[in-house]
C-alpha cells in the first residue's frame, strides 16, 4: 500500500492538474530531452487501452529567472515545436500520442516509449532523476548502433528536406530521441524553418525550396534558438540557411558520438565564439576529428565543409560505405520488415543466425 501511494503521489507531482493525466499514467521518471534539457520524460502506461508510452514534461517553474517576456516567448516557442512534431507522420520522427496539454504549472504531451535522448546517452544528465537510473551507469553505444541511429538520422532528414520542404535547424543530442528499440528519432523542431515558396502557387510547384534566415539574437533565451555548437558557419558567414545546414550538424554530431559528447567547438551561447569558430573552419584541419573513425574522415569532412553546396545531402549520406556492414545492414532491414513479401523475409531469417553471432553481446 506505501509503494502504491507513493507511486500515485509521483504521479500528482508530475502533472499537477494537468489534463494529460486523465488518460495516461505517469510512472518513473526517465531521462530528460528538448532544448536545454527542459523536458523531464517519464514511463507512462495509457489508461484505457494500457499501452506504453512516455509523457514529456515542461515545469514552468523553470522559467522563474527569466522576465516575463522571455517566459512568454519560451513557452510559445515550445508549443510550436511540439504543434509541429505533432503533425509530423514518419517512421524516423518521434511519434506522438498525444498532444500538448496546458496547466498552470506544466506543460506535457505524450508519444512513443522512449529510452532517453541521446544527450542523456552522451553523459549529459540535466533534469535527470537522482540518482540516475542504472541504465545510465557505464552506458556505452556500440558502433552498431551508432551506424544504425546515423542512418535513420539521414532518412528522417531526407523526408524533411525532399518531402516536407522543412530545415530542422536544430539538430543536436537534445533533439535526438532513442526510443524503447534503440531507434534514434527526430525531435525538438522548435526552431525549424519551413520552405518560403508559396505552395499554393502552382508556378512555385516545382521551384528550389527557399528557407529563410533567422538570425541568432544574443537578446533572447538561448533555449529557445538553435545551439550554437551545433549550427553551420553560413548563419555567421553569409547570413544564409539551407537544407546542407542541417547536414553541417549531422557533421558535428558524428563528431560529438566519437569524442565523449563533445562537439567540434564550445560556444557556451556567445554569438562572438561562433562566428570566430565559424571563421576558423574555413581553413579545417584534420586533427580536429578527433576519434571519428577512419573511414569517415572523407565524408565527415565534407559535412564540416564552410560551403554548404560541397556537403553530401541526406540520401547521399545513407550510401556511404561506413554503414554497408552486417550489423548495421540487418537492423535496417528489420526496420522496414512489415514491407518485405514473404520470400524475403523467409531468407532473412535462414541467414539470421549467423548475423547475430557478429552483433555485439549486450
Amino acid at each position: 500500500m506505501d509503494m502504491f501511494n507513493k507511486l500515485r503521489s509521483a504521479v500528482t507531482s508530475a502533472l499537477p492538474g494537468n489534463p494529460l493525466s486523465k488518460d495516461f499514467d505517469v510512472l518513473n521518471h526517465i531521462a530528460s530531452g528538448g532544448p536545454g534539457l527542459v523536458w523531464k520524460i517519464y514511463n507512462a502506461i495509457k489508461k484505457t487501452t494500457k499501452q506504453e508510452a512516455a509523457v514529456f514534461v515542461f515545469e514552468k517553474k523553470l522559467l522563474e529567472k527569466y522576465s516575463r517576456r522571455d517566459k512568454e516567448l519560451i513557452v510559445e516557442t515550445l508549443k510550436k515545436g511540439i504543434s509541429q512534431l505533432t503533425r509530423l507522420r514518419h517512421p524516423k520522427i518521434l511519434s506522438v500520442l498525444h498532444p500538448l496539454e496546458e496547466s498552470r504549472e506544466t506543460l506535457a504531451f505524450a508519444t512513443e516509449p522512449v529510452f532517453s535522448c541521446l544527450a542523456n546517452v552522451l553523459n549529459k544528465h540535466d533534469n535527470m532523476p537522482s540518482p540516475l537510473p542504472a541504465d545510465f551507469k557505464d552506458y556505452k553505444l556500440y558502433e552498431v548502433e551508432i551506424k544504425h541511429g546515423l542512418l535513420q538520422l539521414a532518412e528522417g532528414l531526407a523526408f524533411l528536406h525532399n518531402d516536407v520542404k522543412m530545415v530542422h535547424c536544430n539538430i543536436c543530442p537534445e533533439s535526438i530521441i532513442i526510443n524503447k528499440n534503440g531507434s534514434w528519432k527526430i525531435a525538438g523542431f522548435d526552431c525549424c524553418i519551413p520552405n518560403s515558396n508559396q505552395q499554393s502557387d502552382p508556378s512555385f510547384a516545382n521551384a528550389e525550396p527557399t528557407f529563410p534566415y533567422r538570425e541568432w539574437d544574443p537578446d533572447l533565451p538561448s533555449i529557445i534558438q538553435p545551439c550554437l555548437d551545433y549550427l553551420a558557419p553560413e548563419f555567421a558567414l553569409t547570413m544564409t540557411c539551407c537544407r546542407g545546414s542541417d547536414m553541417f550538424s549531422i557533421g558535428v554530431l558524428i563528431h560529438a558520438i566519437f569524442n565523449y559528447g563533445k562537439p567540434l567547438y564550445e560556444c557556451n551561447n556567445q554569438l562572438s565564439m561562433f562566428k570566430k569558430y565559424s571563421e576558423e573552419l574555413r581553413k579545417f584541419r584534420s586533427s580536429l576529428l578527433g576519434n571519428v573513425p577512419v573511414e569517415l574522415h572523407e565524408y565527415v569532412k565534407l559535412l564540416l565543409n564552410t560551403e554548404p553546396s560541397v556537403r553530401p545531402d541526406s540520401d547521399q549520406l545513407t550510401k556511404i560505405p561506413y554503414f554497408e556492414d552486417v550489423g548495421s545492414m540487418t537492423l535496417q532491414f528489420m526496420d522496414t520488415l512489415f514491407q518485405r513479401d514473404n520470400l524475403q523475409k523467409s531468407h532473412f531469417f535462414k541467414g539470421l543466425p549467423k548475423i547475430i553471432e557478429k552483433l555485439p553481446k549486450v
